[in-house]
């Protein structure tokens, strides 16, 4: 991230603008619609122009630009057709430390003009940097489907009772207070047009909120899917969004970690082959206690929650000690590398089944039904079978297994650092050397790897 989102105050405060034609006119809407005071300086100005700096209490200048012009200035924009012009205002403007933004020019600007969607005091800026406008320009037409016109009224009648609610309420329950009043009835009413009543109706709760029981604690078990957000369900996204402490694990993509609660406590308790940096038993209480502390527990997993996940033993815990909890299933790293790499598990002219295994070695055995496993037309995926994966390949082939059967190692599914090496059972064990495969990294069984090189589509 190049450019950080801020917010500026302007109210009242000069921007100089260096332009007179309709690019500066847009500027000039933008910064009057934040209550700047506006100075012009061009050889010619607009009609519209003109009128906005009058209306903002500004003055214009017809004329040429000069780097005195400056001294009057909190902020500029250059918004000329000549280039070089552009050029010395950037160079002056950050001789002094100004903030300035030249038109089309993302190499001599401090800040960007984002496409914003306007609510009221509510604002929501969508930059690229000045790298793609007409992106941002498609992302700000969704998001207006998405908002309702109200949104503004609501947040002005906070904005109107937020020192009531801070008098009345300590800090500990305001945040469930606002919470309420953004989800409640009183955005019903607002966006009816019936505001007053929305008001009175606010105050009422108000009045009777701090003789409310105290709020029960919960914990959300996420599926976090094998790493690309967009896997992501609706409902994870909403409850990750109202969780107060996160729990996660190494296998949570830092994408998808982005998507929690910015204000969440974090707590990491992953495991590494061989490594737990939390014991699976602490992890459970520790899910207890941070609910019956009367907080929103997220517990995030990578991958499904009841898929080689532990989530069963967690909300089995969770309900022996009568802490409620919602479980949202994930897409598994078995579904998700397969079909990011073009293997689809089930193909009728490959596959009749398929078998999820767990490859994890404990103690340095592992001790699996293999002869079950040698199936014709089955498809078998092992998890965290990396460091197994020569005793997986000399078990199969031991007990019938062809070693030219079609294999696959995808490493890093659904992410930008997805690599998928494949061969056979035989060769995939020396291929995982030769190629430095890393955890995560899951293992695809049977004729259908042979569709990947047809059907992938994931680069």
């Amino acid at each position: 991230m190049r450019y950080l989102p801020l917010a500026f105050d302007l109210k009242r405060r000069p921007c100089l603008i260096v332009g007179g034609g309709s690019i500066a006119t847009r500027k000039a809407r933008l910064l009057n619609k934040a209550e700047a005071r506006l100075l012009v300086v061009a050889p010619e100005i607009t009609d519209e122009l003109r009128q906005l700096v009058l209306g903002s209490g500004g003055e214009y200048i017809v004329g040429r630009y000069h780097a005195d012009l400056l001294k009057q200035a909190d902020m500029v924009v250059a918004a000329t057709n000549d280039a070089s012009i552009n050029a010395t205002v950037s160079a002056d403007a950050q001789a002094l430390r100004l903030p300035v933004n030249v038109v089309d020019s993302p190499k001599h600007c401090t800040f960007t003009f984002p496409s914003i969607v306007e609510r009221g005091p509510v604002s929501i800026g969508i930059s690229s940097g000045g790298s793609a406008p007409v992106l941002t320009r498609m992302l700000r037409a969704q998001l207006e489907t998405l908002l309702s016109p109200g949104l503004g009224l609501v947040a002005e009648l906070a904005g109107r009772l937020r020192g009531k609610v801070k008098a009345a309420l300590p800090e500990a329950q305001r945040k469930d207070f606002w919470h309420w009043v953004f989800n409640g009835p009183i955005v019903g009413q607002v966006e009816r047009g019936d505001a007053a009543n929305a008001e009175q109706t606010l105050l009422e709760e108000l009045s009777r909120w701090e003789d409310r029981p105290a709020p029960s604690g919960e914990v959300y078990l996420i599926g976090g899917g094998p790493g690309d957000p967009d896997l992501l369900t609706f409902r994870a996204l909403r409850l990750m969004q109202q969780a107060d402490v996160v729990l996660y694990d190494r296998l949570v993509s830092t994408e998808v970690l982005e998507l929690v609660r910015r204000d969440a406590e974090r707590i990491y308790v992953g495991k590494k082959r061989q490594f737990h940096s939390v014991p699976q038993d602490d992890i459970n209480q520790l899910l207890v206690d941070l609910a019956k502390e009367g907080k929103k527990v997220l517990r995030l997993k990578g991958g499904d929650p009841f898929i080689f996940g532990r989530g069963g033993e967690e909300i089995d815990r969770l309900a022996e000690a009568g802490v409620p909890f919602q479980v949202v299933p994930g897409i598994t790293a078995a579904v998700g590398c397969s079909a990011y790499s073009g293997i689809p598990l089930t193909h009728r002219d490959h596959a009749q089944s398929v078998r999820f295994i767990t490859g994890h070695l404990k103690e340095g055995d592992l001790v699996l039904p293999w002869r079950e496993l040698v199936t014709p037309n089955q498809t078998i995926v092992f998890y965290m079978g990396l460091t197994g994966l020569p005793t997986i390949a000399q078990e199969l082939i031991a007990n019938g297994m062809d070693p030219e059967t079609p294999a696959a190692l995808v490493e890093k599914g659904t992410t930008r650092e997805q690599r998928v090496v494949a061969g056979t059972i035989g060769t995939l064990p020396e291929l995982a050397k030769t190629h430095n495969v890393e955890a995560p990294a899951l293992t695809i069984i049977g004729g259908v790897v042979t569709l990947r090189d047809k059907l992938g589509w994931y680069k």
